[in-house]
């Protein structure tokens, strides 16, 4: 019986079917997407194409690049990234499973260089507005944004909290349980009183909502009417409609608030490694994207530590004629000491790396020396 081939949307689809086992929906939609755009245009400009082997870097792959790179109105650098990302992940899935395709089809020299955002943070003066005007409106969208405020949460973290989302850790220690999230892990990030206050009125707001809402939101701390995705849209909306009442003086997303917590937090003393750990990160570096530091900050910084030095550091360089004024043990060690700490001091002075391990050997020779010394009585 002859053996029946399954075309290439066959092959792609049943993958993503697998892959849907273990990643999010909002993963998966970009998944789909991509993979669906690739294989539409593949359809169209290599019709002859019809099996995986057959797919090659040059042609095919090249001329995908291209046609990303004309597309209008024009992809952004981290769109195509992500069309690449997803691509070369699902070519190297689909060789692990033993389908005969070829290798290094997508190599890294084919992403285009990553964008490198400043930080976003709003001024002291715009936050403080903000905050007035949400505190002055007062509704359940109001106080969830003063949470993600005060609080550094991403908007859908706030979305997706449960009820049960505020805990004591001690008589004076509250923390904020933040389920797992965007880079599949948890965490408890610490509040202070305006944060627990938002809790509360979201919990008293919650109550009053419609039984309709109330059905559709059973464990969540804010309300909704079914999916989360027409509620992001909300506060987003609210959010913006906000800062134009309190006439901030630019346009305010929520990944603004989190950018002014971050900056926040590091002016008052917090260390990146735990600022990371409240941000939820997992690398120091997408921390340091949120983090502004201004010229009064680096200011400030300088003339605290310099109170910490009231005197300046001098080096002392002992004197070997001295130390050879005693011709004992005592006065031979430490002329060797001595010697080896001069040097160290012109060892740090080379350019030349040859000359610095000559040196570094020599002090080992040195410290031998000292060793043996040590020994004799």
């Amino acid at each position: 019986m002859k053996r029946i081939t399954p075309s290439l949307d066959q092959i792609f689809a049943t993958h993503l079917n697998t892959l849907a086992l273990t990643l999010r929906p909002n993963s998966m939609t970009d998944y789909r997407c991509v993979v669906g755009r690739f294989l539409s245009w593949l359809h169209a400009d290599f019709p002859q194409v019809c099996r995986l082997s057959l797919l090659r870097r040059d042609p095919h792959l090249l001329a995908w690049f291209r046609h990303l790179c004309e597309r209008e109105p024009p992809l952004s650098n981290q769109t195509r990234r992500c069309y690449l990302l997803c691509l070369r992940r699902v070519f190297d899935d689909l060789a692990a499973n033993g389908n005969a395709i070829a290798p290094d089809l997508i190599r890294r020299e084919d992403f285009p260089p990553a964008p490198r955002y400043l930080p976003r943070p709003l001024s002291l003066q715009d936050d403080q507005l903000l905050q007035q005007e949400l505190q002055r409106a007062d509704d359940w969208t109001a106080n969830a944004l003063l949470l993600v405020r005060g609080t550094g949460l991403r908007i859908r973290e706030c979305i997706d909290l449960p009820l049960d989302c505020l805990r004591q850790l001690g008589s004076e220690a509250w923390a904020l349980h933040v389920p797992i999230g965007k880079l599949h892990n948890e965490r408890l990030v610490p509040v202070d009183a305006d944060a627990r206050r938002a809790i509360s009125r979201l919990l008293e707001l919650r109550a009053l909502a419609s039984p309709a809402q109330l059905a559709r939101s059973d464990g969540f701390l804010l309300p909704r009417l079914g999916r989360c995705q027409p509620l992001y849209h909300r506060l987003r909306k609210d959010l913006a409609a906000a800062g134009n009442r309190a006439a901030c003086s630019c346009a305010i997303t929520p990944h603004s608030l989190r950018h002014s917590y971050a900056s926040e937090m590091i002016r008052l003393g917090v260390s990146l490694p735990a600022l990371m750990q409240l941000l939820g990160h997992k690398d120091i570096r997408m921390t340091l994207r949120y983090v502004q530091v201004t010229q009064h900050d680096l200011q400030r910084e300088f003339h605290a530590a310099r109170l910490n030095a009231p005197q300046s550091h001098r080096l002392s360089i002992p004197s070997v004629s001295n130390c050879s004024a005693t011709a004992d043990l005592p006065g031979v060690r430490q002329a060797i000491a001595a010697a080896r700490h001069l040097l160290e001091m012109y060892r740090r002075q080379l350019a030349d790396s040859r000359v610095q391990r000559t040196i570094q050997r020599l002090d080992k020779r040195l410290l031998a020396v000292a060793s043996q010394l040590d020994q004799l009585k």
